[in-house]
């Protein structure tokens, strides 16, 4: 219920987080850095999980349900595995890849409170990214579902990492079988373990604008300030709301749509469920028809997930007669939302309000937030900062710009991952007494509204998915028949952005067969969508690049032109 006695933001913040309250915050030093640490957090996530155990609902995929405890049990008996017949020990790289599984909560939670590093994996890479982000990380221990074990023996013995399989459909040379594990093991306590906060918690792979994907590592406070930094802006926006916190009517329960993979599924739908006590209800792939149901079934109170699935639940909801109602938020990140989709979403369902807000993997998918009728009067913002970071824009010179000038965004703080797995020049490269360099463009406003308005980085974002440039650049020079190549992002109306790529090559290439070998190197979201063959070397700037931007131009005035005929 509301009262008069509503805030600005920063005195809810600062009410929030003094001496004495929940999420009271301190100084803290890591690594010769300044930051803000929340007093009262977990330890470890391993303390998480046990804080949290109960009897009530927390994992449902399709007819399976686990309840918290039921959680903690399984995951104490799959950690008894990695130590007793894995011989896992702290550091140690334990990669996680295949689908949206109940499995793949329960292996990060083992492997996380028996203090190895979990390794999320994108289950979308084809076998040379895979073979890739096994050997870079050098995984000891591999658990994958038959999709991912069918690629393991193109490079299984060259790597000798060892396999257990989730959910097998046949025989895996070499895999054992999880199920078959745990059958011997039976209940039994979760294993012993020193955790530190600043110990290292997990991997999360991200691509950037070339080469090869970089391993973002994060330790246990990084993670846990995250959570608890989502927790602290709820509380804060019922404050400024005037809003008195009542018991919720409905459970919470959310759905978990986008790849766990991903920091957003991973930290803003699976991890943040633990202190909410949220039921989480996994989804094997993205269909907007069953996740309907699965709103109406389950009664679903809050979905984030990128703006082109939140879109097609909104063209759902407006088809169907399906009951959303239970639904009090929608919330974004991973990609930009159109103003008319959050227009849209405050029309389409009784009771949710959009939210959204702006982070990176390497932030630990926070950074700014927005939501309610704050987004609805502002929806080009990403919103304002989290407590504990700090943002900057600066100019070439590294400058900070003052307010509505645009410039790169810096950022500094707590939930900031520790740097990119055995990449030192690069850490060296983007990192300055904390500072990251996003490689974002961007401003803030007088009122501290962050705006994102173009990249500095050769990269694509589809639907949510990081694309590298370069990466598909190399990919398509591999082909003999490809002499020069540019990648672009073009405009997509679902997804945001799609691939394009104009090409330069020998009278005999055809886009079919180069798009067909392709698959054999990139994941099927990076392959292009949109090919341009130019008959004469690509064109290139003074300094001898090619000017991409001209390509780019020329590419979506092609395709307006294309969409115009068809239309006519």
């Amino acid at each position: 219920m509301a009262d008069a006695n509503s805030m600005t933001r920063s005195e809810a913040i600062a009410a929030l987080t003094k001496s004495g309250e929940r999420y009271e915050l301190q100084e803290f030093e890591i690594n010769g850095v300044p930051v803000r640490v929340f007093k009262n957090a977990p330890t470890s996530l391993r303390a998480l999980y046990e804080e949290t155990r109960s009897d009530e609902p927390f994992i449902v995929y399709d007819d399976e349900r686990l309840t918290f405890a039921d959680a903690y049990r399984d995951s104490a008996r799959i950690a008894n595995v990695l130590v007793h017949q894995y011989g896992v020990a702290k550091g140690d790289r334990v990669a996680i890849s295949m689908r949206n599984y109940p499995e793949w909560i329960l292996a990060f939670a083992a492997a996380t409170s028996v203090g190895a590093i979990a390794v999320a994996m994108n289950s979308m890479w084809q076998p040379e990214e895979m073979e890739y982000g096994l050997a870079d990380c050098g995984a000891k221990l591999l658990f994958a579902d038959q999709e991912r074990l069918d690629m393991l023996p193109q490079f299984e013995k060259s790597l000798g990492v060892r396999a257990i399989a989730v959910r097998p459909t046949k025989a895996n040379d070499g895999a054992a079988d999880l199920t078959q594990l745990l059958d011997d093991v039976g209940d039994v306590d979760m294993p012993p373990a020193d955790l530190t906060p600043e110990d290292d918690a997990m991997i999360v792979y991200t691509s950037g604008s070339t080469g090869q994907p970089k391993g973002v590592v994060s330790s246990h406070r990084n993670v846990l300030s995250a959570l608890l930094s989502w927790e602290l802006d709820a509380r804060a926006g019922m404050l400024m709301t005037g809003v008195t916190p009542v018991a919720p009517r409905e459970r919470p329960a959310t759905l978990l749509a986008v790849p766990l993979f991903h920091a957003t599924g991973s930290h803003a739908v699976y991890l943040s469920s633990y202190r909410a006590q949220r039921k989480t209800v996994l989804m094997y792939k993205w269909d907007p028809e069953q996740a309907a149901e699965l709103v109406e079934r389950e009664q679903i109170t809050s979905f984030i997930a990128p703006a082109a699935m939140t879109g097609d639940l909104i063209r759902e909801a407006k088809r169907t007669k399906r009951d959303l109602s239970t639904l009090l938020a929608v919330g974004g990140g991973g990609a930009h939302r159109e103003p008319e989709q959050v227009k849209e979403i405050d029309a389409s369902f009784k009771k949710a309000l959009p939210n959204t807000g702006w982070g990176m993997t390497e932030t630990n998918a926070i950074g700014t937030g927005i939501g309610g009728r704050d987004y609805l009067e502002r929806p080009g913002s990403s919103g304002r900062v989290s407590a504990v970071l700090e943002l900057r824009v600066v100019d070439e010179n590294g400058t900070e710009l003052p307010p509505g000038e645009r410039g790169e965004l810096l950022v500094r703080g707590t939930s900031m991952f520790r740097g990119y797995w055995d990449r030192p020049e690069i850490n060296s490269e983007l990192f300055d007494d904390g500072w990251f360099r996003t490689g974002d463009v961007a401003y803030l406003d007088d009122e501290g509204y962050l705006f994102i308005v173009d990249r500095i980085k050769d990269l694509i974002i589809r639907g949510g998915e990081n694309i590298g440039c370069g990466q598909v650049e190399a990919a398509l020079l591999l082909h003999p028949d490809v002499h020069e190549a540019a990648v672009y992002a073009v405009p997509d109306d679902r997804l945001g952005e799609e691939v394009g790529a104009t090409v330069y090559g020998s009278e005999t290439l055809d886009t079919e067969a180069l798009r067909k070998s392709l698959h054999e190197h990139l994941a099927r979201f990076a392959v292009p969508r949109y090919f341009r063959l130019s008959a004469e070397p690509l064109p290139r700037t003074a300094s001898g690049k090619i000017f991409k931007r001209q390509l780019r131009e020329e590419a979506i005035a092609a395709m307006a032109a294309d969409a115009e005929q068809v239309s006519v």
